[in-house]
């Protein structure tokens, strides 16, 4: 295990002083927030300046508008107005971030309000205007001349939910507590990122192990190390630079979107859940890691290389088949299928229980044995195969040499 890290601290030194690495680290923050800000720059700039609202106020409901308003926090600047109607609609057309909205009888009446807005005023402020409703509905109410007790139940209105077979306290309290789907999307969505990182940062461990043997280099450091212990280092020292990859992007993305979301995003990370998911995400490395050193050690010139060794490399990207059927019903039975296939298992997971409500622990711990059973296979497979491949040189090794080392 020393000689493993050696190699490990090898490559985590050889990599961080790469350029192409040291660009790939700090240019993704930089893109990340390129397209962060600058659709922002070009949506005309004046989003955040307070539109003109201006009321004409005949049911005297200015005062409990303006508190609404102060609650909500909008960027109106509300005015109460006696022009006309013909007026206000012509001064609207002719200013910027104007808006006419006139409370009337017949609004009340007729339970439509009309907004007028100039050009320059987004279609969102018909969302915000919703805000209106509260006070001419309880205007509506107190003219029917009725008793407190059917005022407010008529204030209370009909809630329509779903109801379970058990109707125990603790069953609604735990309902109502997973009704927030960020607490499951925010943590899967972190650990796809972590894997995703990873996986790829990993890939680059087939260009090492293939560059090392065309150069010949790897003869001078299996003087020093054995093969097994030149693989193993060469995994954990990818993984500590794919964590590093993912630790520079999050801590410049996590703030930004915590920022411009408004949310308490590390409220939802640090849940025990978010644990189990870079499980998963490790696990998925762990097993990629192992097919790629043991894939690039078989490869004498990358230029050549052969549709089997292709193939290889496609294999993170084949949970992309399960998602559509995952997202119609992440229950079903090609997600279940993916869950159990070691290959597919991580990513699938993942994007299964950011969307289910109850996490199913008997397919989970199944799941988990099966793709550890794998990882430890695969990184004896892989262990064998880079020992011959490593030291064969001249050409790429086939499917059927391949074979014949495993059970060699």
């Amino acid at each position: 295990m020393r000689n493993s890290l050696k190699v490990a601290r090898w490559e985590i030194k050889r990599n961080m002083m790469n350029k192409s690495f040291i660009i790939s680290l700090l240019i993704t923050p930089v893109l990340f927030m390129f397209f962060f800000f600058v659709p922002q720059l070009f949506s005309g700039g004046d989003d955040s300046k307070d539109i003109d609202v201006f009321i004409s106020d005949e049911l005297g409901v200015l005062d409990e508008v303006k508190a609404i308003i102060e609650s909500q926090d909008l960027n109106w600047k509300l005015h109460s107005t006696d022009l006309s109607k013909s007026e206000m609609k012509k001064q609207v057309a002719d200013t910027d971030k104007t808006v006419y909205i006139p409370l009337s009888e017949k609004t009340l009446d007729q339970g439509t309000i009309n907004i007028y807005m100039s050009e320059d005023v987004g279609k969102d402020f018909i969302n915000e205007a919703y805000i209106l409703e509260a006070p001419l509905r309880q205007l509506q109410i107190d003219r029917l001349g009725l008793s407190e007790e059917q005022k407010n139940m008529i204030a209370k209105g009909i809630a329509v939910q779903q109801a379970e077979f058990d109707n125990s306290i603790e069953n609604k309290e735990a309902v109502t507590d997973e009704g927030d789907p960020l607490k499951r999307v925010i943590p899967g969505a972190f650990a796809g990122i972590v894997l995703f990182s990873i996986v790829m940062t990993g890939m680059m461990i087939f260009t090492s192990a293939s560059q090392e043997k065309k150069e010949k280099v790897a003869e001078i450091i299996l003087s020093s190390v054995t093969p097994g212990e030149l693989m193993q280092g060469k995994i954990i020292g990818y993984f500590v630079l794919g964590i590093t990859q993912v630790v520079v992007w999050l801590a410049v993305g996590l703030p930004l979107v915590a920022w411009k979301l408004e949310l308490p995003l590390m409220k939802y990370l640090l849940v025990p859940e978010t644990m189990l998911l870079l499980v998963l995400a490790v696990s998925g490395y762990l097993l990629f890691s192992a097919i790629f050193v043991a894939i690039g050690a078989t490869v004498e010139d990358m230029t050549a290389t052969s549709n089997f060794q292709g193939m290889v490399m496609m294999l993170p990207f084949l949970p992309l088949i399960f998602i559509g059927p995952i997202m119609a019903d992440p229950s079903g039975v090609i997600a279940k299928i993916g869950s159990f296939f070691p290959i597919t298992s991580p990513a699938v997971w993942i994007i299964r229980l950011s969307m289910l409500d109850e996490w199913p622990w008997i397919e989970i711990v199944i799941a988990l044995v099966i793709l550890f059973a794998t990882i430890w296979l695969m990184m004896k497979a892989a262990g064998k195969v880079f020992k011959i491949g490593i030291l064969m040189y001249g050409k790429n090794a086939t499917m059927k040499e391949i074979w014949k080392w495993l059970w060699a």
